[in-house]
């Protein structure tokens, strides 16, 4: 079975919010899920921030035992510095012409 993180939509209209979970692959993006491990919300509050929150120990163990993040979730997670940041189309060009 293979294994994503990834993320769920959920708010209002025009007000989204996102949560951070583990599901199968072949699973639908707001479908069944195996566990949440964090929350993501993109517009920035008052103090100009967007908010996450993460489960890091079980972001870990899903990534130890195979599990794939979503683009936006390996963005997420390498500001974060759980993960290495992953590597620019132009970066891997550049140093291949070198």
């Amino acid at each position: 079975m293979p294994v994503r993180i990834r993320l769920a939509r959920f708010g209002q209209k025009n007000r989204p919010f996102y949560r951070i979970f583990v599901a199968d692959s072949r699973a639908p993006r707001d479908g069944k899920h195996l566990e949440v491990v964090g929350h993501y919300d993109p517009i920035p509050s008052k103090d100009s921030h967007k908010h996450v929150g993460l489960n890091i120990d079980r972001i870990k163990y899903w990534l130890s035992v195979g599990a794939q993040p979503s683009d936006t979730v390996r963005r997420i997670l390498s500001q974060a510095k759980i993960i290495p940041k992953a590597p620019t189309r132009g970066s891997a060009a550049t140093a291949l012409e070198k």
